[in-house]
């Protein structure tokens, strides 16, 4: 036996079954919000086949967004360097955990399914967050502030097109618009730099590319 290796305390343990657990659950779709869904209560409208399929799509796309907010949320805080700052990454993590839980019930509710590439979104994201950490706290909430504001913009554009009778759907959305809002202001007044144009530039340009894919699959 090497005494001089040192084992992972029960502590690490426990994260790494917690953050693993996590993982799985956002790929398979399996979530629990803490907060009711913002369609409680709203009646169902009745919209045509179009409109469905439309607002389905629309609502997988915004699933596909908040599992990749949780894989970035994960590699971020895992190599946050502050306390604080790791705390406010994981407090944003689990509201975005309510995100998950109703865009993906309002999808199976409109007779659709989740992205067939959810492995693939959280892979990349996660991989986005941890890099994104490496280069240090005040560029971790740069990139976390920039993401909440093009997800802003997206719910804003998803609004703008979700069928007008479509009031459960459109409430959700708006909520998670709050809560982005919200989610960039906390890192705006953490500290965060301000990312380079071109940074910004390649982020939409990644956006674009995962929206148009989990649109269709």
């Amino acid at each position: 036996m090497n005494a001089g290796l040192p084992f992972p305390t029960l502590d690490c343990v426990d994260r790494a079954v917690g953050e693993f657990d996590r993982a799985l659950r956002a790929i398979a779709g399996v979530h629990r919000s803490a907060r009711p869904s913002p369609a409680e209560g709203v009646l169902e409208a009745e919209l045509t086949e179009a409109e469905r399929a439309h607002a389905a799509a629309l609502m997988r796309v915004n699933h596909v967004g908040e599992v990749c907010a949780q894989a970035l949320y994960q590699g971020q805080s895992l190599t946050a360097r502050d306390a604080g700052n790791r705390a406010t990454l994981e407090a944003a993590a689990r509201e975005e955990e309510d995100h998950l839980a109703w865009s993906a019930d309002r999808v199976h509710e409109l007779g659709s399914r989740l992205s067939l590439l959810n492995p693939l979104w959280y892979a990349g994201a996660l991989a986005m967050g941890v890099g994104a950490g490496l280069l240090g706290d005040r560029w971790n909430l740069a990139f976390l502030a920039e993401t909440e504001q093009q997800v802003e913009e997206h719910l804003s554009g998803h609004l703008a097109t979700l069928p007008e009778a479509d009031a459960r759907s459109r409430a959700i959305v708006a909520q998670m618009r709050l809560d982005e809002a919200k989610h960039r202001r906390s890192a705006v007044s953490m500290g965060a730099a301000e990312m380079p144009a071109p940074v910004k530039t390649a982020m939409r340009m990644a956006a674009r590319v995962m929206t148009t894919l989990a649109h269709r699959i």
